[in-house]
């Protein structure tokens, strides 16, 4: 069976702003099936937490649907929900087989959560998964130090990736909160 590729996810954090940025192309094999998917979305009743996923898109939206619950019930304390649902994914029999990979943040925190039970706060607030997730990472640290706002870094560390990935499109969905 062919595999489905196609998904880079590019969180960045600079003063005060975080910013999470995803391409929109899905590809069966050697073939883009989808150019403009929304892989980047905001989360809880008041839309202040963003979060990007990498994988299965019915595996990602039940995990941001699990998410969701777990900011209700924490009161939307992000890292308090995001080792739950940690949890919950890695001793789930159900959960345990979804792949997927997420970013997601609020205005204080920017993580990386895996079905491995990883919860992950990334070095020098960049943060990328994905097909491009390797390009795009590289480039948004090479280009950290020349650029204040983190949304153009972000929109310019995706343009990179999508010139050297063929997973990669430059059709972006950009979500931010903070400052």
């Amino acid at each position: 069976m062919e595999q489905y590729h196609g998904t880079t996810i590019l969180g960045v954090k600079k003063d005060g702003r975080t910013v999470i940025a995803g391409d929109g192309q899905v590809s069966l094999g050697n073939t883009v099936i989808k150019p403009n998917a929304k892989k980047v979305r905001r989360l809880g009743a008041d839309g202040s937490v963003i979060g990007g996923f990498a994988g299965a898109t019915a595996d990602a939206f039940t995990l941001f649907e699990r998410l969701e619950k777990k900011l209700e019930a924490s009161r939307g304390q992000l890292l308090r929900a995001a080792v739950e649902l940690a949890k919950d994914w890695r001793t789930d029999k159900y959960l345990r087989n979804l792949e997927a990979m997420m970013i997601v943040a609020d205005a204080e925190t920017m993580l990386i959560l895996t079905g491995n039970g990883d919860v992950l706060e990334p070095e020098g607030g960049i943060a990328a998964i994905g097909s491009g997730g390797n390009y795009a990472l590289a480039a948004a640290r090479a280009l950290s130090d020349y650029e204040p706002d983190p949304e153009t870094l972000a929109r310019r560390a995706m343009a990179i990736a999508a010139e050297v990935c063929v997973f990669t499109n430059d059709r972006l969905t950009v979500e931010t909160v903070g400052a």
